[in-house]
């Protein structure tokens, strides 16, 4: 009778314990659309973002923004903290500062390195501000827009553009002085051409196409003449009569424009161009002025083959070739060039050899060292001590998902992998290399701030920021794995799997892919969005899967898609896609893909020339044929249509309609002046032509990449309808 009460007794606790597990799993929240998709939700709040350190003061001390201990619920100053003990102390603050209405220091257009001069932009006019003698001041007053104005190193001068010409104004002596005059509606100085600001330049340079000389005496600018590029007509379809935006627009083949280098002295206004034909097909960009005001700029031809850096003699614009680099695919600009102080040469990250890595150069152009060199890339130059004779940079190493903060000696010894935790890492070095504050994340940890010694001991935790809701919700399990191409790659690829996964039931899987040559999209890190969770709670898979021209096997393997772009694209999504019907619990009739511009190329290619591996698809603003893109990012990889015929056939889904056979909804903004909706019209007619069936939305009045809850909701709706077999009720699910 006693071991029949004892045996009751465990079995009533086993009985309990189970139930209580089980109550502990259901108590797991489920996400909700509203909290994943729309303003005010969860967006953002489950620990995705780091603290944000702003740099290091000097060996010792760093700066940061955080509230002044000894004023409780004052506002975020920016402070000097000591790296060995944390304390902090008050470095600038701002808070106190009272500007007029409309202004406010904590976001001015510009501001100079040490804190004390700004900038800010206000109904078409510039306004200065000296935080040293506490004075704002308006510098311009007309009705003429002044653009992309920027702050002179010294902080007492601004130059701007307005009307296409270049100007400097003098805040001192409150005089400002037009630096060029030949400015038109097609002629721009200091402003770029669409195509160099696309492609070239950037679009984070917002046209600017000037430079500032240290010591705040020369401006190095472009002068650019679209007169030759054709015209591209842009309709706005308001009001009654509409209105028809003009764009120059070179497309592949076509002319572009001229482009001229000059240099002007700010102080008496002469105008040096460097000696280049401006008639000449060619590219001239990306200037770098050396601390002692000594200036290089890089020069392309128009087959992107071939890359010139010259020195630019800045009084009489004579050009002295320093370093040429020919490649037979095509070469990169130089984006992190780094010239020593002590004259000694400079620093090139090149994949001249098939993966990127650091060459140390004299001055003359004469390599005195490799620095790194084996089959793994150096993602960038990250900082320079010139005293240590150390480089540091960011780099995979050996494996392509992870970015590690690594050094090397300048005479090629003592590599080293200084960070260690798996992940994602960007590192702050301080100037002689005592410290350095490591910022990280992996697919299972939220961002992490850290400050360690250079000998690798954690001093402190700077921030964590997990959130206190990051265990409250049944998240998607991830997980970072490979597939096999079936011809020697080992594709990377990351999923996103339901929390109650079950291998015995059948789940739908999205593809979610960009795909462009390198452009890697899987890496070791930990997602910022909730939309994979979302969809797994409802039993969709997310994956991604890297291709082997995305830049996980070096300049070797993007070289691949040199003339042939969507070929192994396709190629290796239809191998994962045959590696995921090897798994008893994909349902192989809901095949799904989606992505935007290239990743919109992409899903339409997969849904055409792909339709045997995927039935269903969303393909935003994407390009379809590549004579319909730009002409300097599509020949760089295929050259001219008269060039490459055949590699600009079998890259076109237009060429594959015939082959559709799914379901794919294809969205547009109307005003697109990247990939223009031509594109998408293009592709729809002759779906119609053919009696297709699809879903087309178009996006009134929207640019490149159509940000709004309308296009989210139908893209989730889309999945639902046809992934789930019913209608998304934003409400309840």
């Amino acid at each position: 009778m006693k071991h029949q009460k004892l045996f009751l007794i465990l079995f009533l606790f086993a009985i309990g314990f189970v139930f209580t597990l089980s109550d502990m799993t259901a108590q797991k929240k489920q996400l909700t659309y509203k909290q994943v998709y729309e303003s005010g939700g969860m967006r953002g709040r489950m620990g995705m973002m780091g603290r944000g350190e702003l740099g290091w003061i000097d060996e010792d001390h760093y700066l940061e923004m955080k509230s002044d201990p000894t004023k409780p619920d004052s506002k975020p100053v920016m402070m000097k903290t000591n790296a060995k003990d944390g304390k902090s102390e008050v470095y600038i603050d701002n808070s106190s500062i009272q500007l007029p209405e409309g202004f406010n220091i904590e976001r001015p257009l510009g501001m100079t390195k040490d804190y004390n001069n700004y900038i800010f932009f206000s109904k078409n006019d510039l306004y200065y501000y000296s935080r040293s003698e506490n004075s704002f001041k308006q510098l311009t007053k007309d009705e003429s827009v002044e653009k992309v104005a920027k702050l002179s190193p010294d902080g007492k001068k601004v130059a701007y553009v307005k009307n296409n010409n270049l100007y400097v104004f003098d805040v001192d002596a409150e005089k400002e002085t037009q630096l060029t005059n030949d400015g038109t509606n097609l002629i721009y100085n200091g402003w770029a051409s669409w195509v160099y600001m696309e492609e070239i330049l950037g679009r984070g340079t917002a046209y600017s196409a000037f430079w500032w000389s240290p010591k705040s005496d020369k401006i190095a600018f472009l002068h650019t003449d679209d007169n030759p590029v054709p015209e591209f007509p842009i309709f706005h379809a308001d009001g009654v009569h509409g209105e028809l935006e003009r764009q120059r627009y070179p497309q592949p083949g076509d002319p572009n424009p001229y482009v001229k280098f000059g240099i002007v002295n700010v102080t008496d206004g002469k105008i040096t161009w460097a000696v280049f034909d401006e008639k000449k097909d060619q590219y001239i960009a990306w200037p770098t002025w050396t601390n002692d005001n000594k200036l290089t700029v890089q020069w392309m031809n128009r087959a992107q083959d071939n890359i010139i850096l010259y020195w630019i003699n800045t009084e009489t614009g004579k050009k002295t070739e320093l370093y040429n680099e020919k490649q037979k695919e095509w070469v990169e600009w130089f984006e992190d060039i780094y010239f020593f102080d002590n004259g000694s040469g400079f620093l090139l990250r090149s994949n001249v050899d098939g993966w990127d890595h650091i060459y140390y150069y004299d001055l003359k152009g004469k390599l005195i060292k490799r620095l790194t060199q084996g089959d793994w890339q150096v993602s960038d130059i990250s900082y320079v001590d010139e005293t240590n004779k150390k480089v540091y940079f960011h780099s995979p190493m050996k494996n392509s998902t992870d970015k590690y903060l690594c050094v090397v000696g300048l005479d090629g010894k003592g590599l080293k992998q200084l960070t260690t935790v798996p992940g994602t890492h960007t590192a702050s070095v301080s100037p002689k290399g005592k410290y350095y504050i490591d910022s990280y994340s992996n697919i299972t940890t939220p961002f992490k701030t850290e400050l360690y010694k250079m000998d690798g001991k954690l001093v402190r935790t700077l921030s964590d920021s997990k959130s206190n809701q990051y265990d409250d919700y049944a998240l998607a399990k991830v997980e970072l794995f490979t597939i096999p191409s079936g011809d020697g790659y080992n594709l990377p690829a990351i999923w996103y799997l339901p929390a109650d996964f079950d291998s015995t039931k059948k789940y739908a899987v999205i593809f979610n892919e960009y795909g462009g040559p390198n452009s890697a999209s899987v890496r070791n890190s930990f997602s910022i969005g909730l939309a994979q969770s979302y969809l797994a709670q409802h039993g969709i898979i997310s994956i991604s899967v890297d291709h082997r021209g995305t830049g996980h096997f070096g300049k070797k393997g993007v070289a691949l898609m040199y003339r042939n772009l969507g070929k192994w694209e396709m190629h290796d999504y239809a191998a994962a896609v045959k590696w995921l019907k090897t798994k008893s619990f994909i349902d192989t009739t809901k095949i799904a893909i989606t992505g935007g511009s290239y990743g919109g190329y992409v899903s339409a290619l997969a849904l055409t020339k792909g339709a045997d591996y995927f039935n269903y698809g969303i393909a935003e603003y994407g390009v379809m044929d590549w004579k319909l893109y730009d002409n300097v990012y599509t020949e760089r990889y295929m050259d001219t249509p008269a060039e490459n015929p055949e590699g600009y056939k079998d890259g076109s889904v237009l060429n594959y309609v015939d082959k559709y056979k799914g379901k794919m909804l294809i969205t547009h903004g109307t005003i697109d002046d990247n990939v223009h909706m031509q594109n998408s019209i293009q592709l729809i007619t002759l779906l119609e032509k053919q009696n297709k069936d699809f879903e087309m939305m178009l996006y009134p009045n929207f640019r490149h990449g159509v940000g709004m809850p309308h296009v989210t909701r139908e893209r989730v709706q889309f999945w639902f309808r046809y992934l789930l077999g019913r209608e998304l009720d934003t409400n309840k699910d």
